[in-house]
């Protein structure tokens, strides 16, 4: 073989594989927003510059869960220790809305504006019910981080043998490693 066809045949291996290799984590900049969609497919967090979401003044007759969700989000914010929440209810009712304006209250009374680059206030994430199994791929990411996260997965139900829900009950009830204290 000539040079030419030698450098020809290595360039066809190592594009082959390029196309093999997994994408490498991708490192996040935490400061680049105050919300993010986690993509499992390439391990990566992707900004969200415009939320939507509603004032939390305007979500009414739920007034006891959003006392509760706000209370809970003040606490995590503030460095206390918070519960997990699930929201239940009927398609409709505002579920999400209040978990996005209750994220933007918190943002604002710590002095943060929502929709601004700046990396003050916890970070809203919203994680797919099927990226679910993912998240012991998320969590190192968010790890040691200077910045606290709300995992938000919208949607979330399950079937009688589905493997997502003991991957959730694993994170929430911590492993050998645990959930990390940020999140």
């Amino acid at each position: 073989m000539t040079d030419q066809e030698n450098q020809h045949l290595l360039r066809r291996i190592a594009e082959a594989l390029e196309r093999l290799s997994p994408d490498a984590t991708i490192a996040s900049d935490f400061a680049a927003a105050d919300a993010y969609v986690w993509h499992a497919d390439r391990a990566s967090l992707e900004p969200v510059a415009d939320v939507n979401r509603i004032d939390l003044a305007l979500l009414v007759g739920i007034d006891r869960a959003r006392d509760t969700l706000l209370d809970n989000t003040r606490r995590f914010a503030a460095g206390y220790p918070a519960n997990n929440a699930l929201l239940w209810g009927a398609r409709g009712m505002g579920k999400s809305s209040l978990v996005k304006a209750v994220h933007a209250a918190v943002l604002e009374e710590s002095g943060v504006k929502a929709g601004g680059k700046n990396g003050g206030g916890p970070a809203l994430i919203e994680i797919h019910r099927e990226d679910i199994g993912s998240l012991p791929r998320l969590l190192p990411l968010l790890r040691g981080a200077d910045r606290r996260f709300i995992l938000f997965c919208d949607d979330l139900s399950f079937d009688g043998q589905d493997a997502s829900f003991k991957s959730l009950k694993a994170l929430l009830e911590g492993g050998i490693e645990g959930r990390p204290d940020n999140v």
